[in-house]
């Protein structure tokens, strides 16, 4: 056994040991997962637990090498960067006119999706109605700090808006603590909320250290997300690295997307994660990465 399936494999002790000591068990996914495990029966959570369908699977043990897959989005053909990449505005004073403009450089570059905050969903959603371009919103951003209620109801609201895509952030405060059945039950509340729409869970990969990142992986895929993604580009961290990216694939395999965000400005930057692995990227200086010039913004 390898050192990283042996971390792996601590995770998945930490976390069983966790749920079992929840007293009167855990309201939401994580209980009813712990609850239904063996058995066929409706999970009042994520709904993506194994036991749903394949009885003999211990709900658990899919955390041991995250070795079952969660569901992805159906590939599109794709060449060129500029399909990849989640053109990006999330900025806090962000105005409409910046909202228009960043839709009409998605539609004109033929991105993959525009990245916005919940509030601005539905706005950029009218605006890129009848397009190939998607609509992704931000759920619990930047902090990852708000209830998996709040998390999942900000979730369902942008996709009534039109949000077809939802990138989530992590419970990051939890995992620094080591509250693994935490973090899962937030994510598979929002996947629950989202459905049948593709999840990101942004892990903030620069304040984790490498077993909360694989912790994070794992969790993830348990949970019944579409994707990891590296940052927010916010709370003053490094944003997405080579590193983090290879490590990232590693650990979901090919039943997941790798988003890498965070510091992506040019076109070398985004050719250096796609070859590490990432098959999304975001960024908000797009335009200038498939221009082959070099963005000024953070993110």
């Amino acid at each position: 056994m390898s050192e990283l399936e042996q971390l792996i494999d601590q995770i998945t002790a930490a976390v069983k040991a966790r749920l079992g000591r929840e007293e009167n068990g855990r309201s939401g996914a994580v209980a009813e997962a712990v609850a239904g495990s063996g058995q066929r029966g409706e999970c009042g959570g994520c709904g993506m637990c194994p036991n749903q369908d394949r009885r003999e699977a211990d709900t658990f043990a899919v955390l041991g090498a995250a070795r079952l897959g969660t569901p992805l989005l159906p590939a599109k053909p794709c060449e060129g960067l500029h399909c990849l990449i989640d053109h990006t505005l999330l900025k806090a004073d962000a105005t409409r006119d910046e909202v228009k403009k960043l839709c009409d450089e998605a539609r004109k570059h033929e991105f993959a999706s525009v990245c916005v905050n919940s509030g601005n969903a539905r706005y950029a959603a009218t605006l890129l109605a009848g397009t190939n371009v998607i609509v992704c919103a931000v759920v619990g951003f930047p902090l990852g700090a708000a209830t998996g209620a709040a998390k999942a109801f900000e979730a369902k609201e942008a996709i009534r808006a039109g949000a077809r895509e939802i990138d989530m952030v992590m419970n990051v405060g939890a995992m620094k603590s080591g509250d693994h059945a935490t973090v899962l039950d937030d994510i598979c509340k929002v996947v629950q909320a989202s459905r049948p729409y593709a999840v990101k869970v942004i892990l903030e990969t620069g304040l984790l250290d490498h077993d909360e990142k694989v912790a994070g992986c794992v969790l993830a895929k348990v949970g019944g997300a579409a994707f990891v993604k590296t940052s927010t580009g916010f709370n003053n961290t490094t944003g997405a690295t080579v590193e983090d990216v290879e490590l990232m694939r590693r650990l979901v395999g090919s039943e997941m997307g790798v988003k890498a965000s965070g510091g992506i400005r040019t076109k070398e930057d985004a050719e250096k994660m796609v070859r590490a692995g990432a098959n999304r990227l975001g960024a908000s200086a797009s335009v200038a990465i498939v221009t082959g010039k070099k963005g000024s913004s953070a993110y």
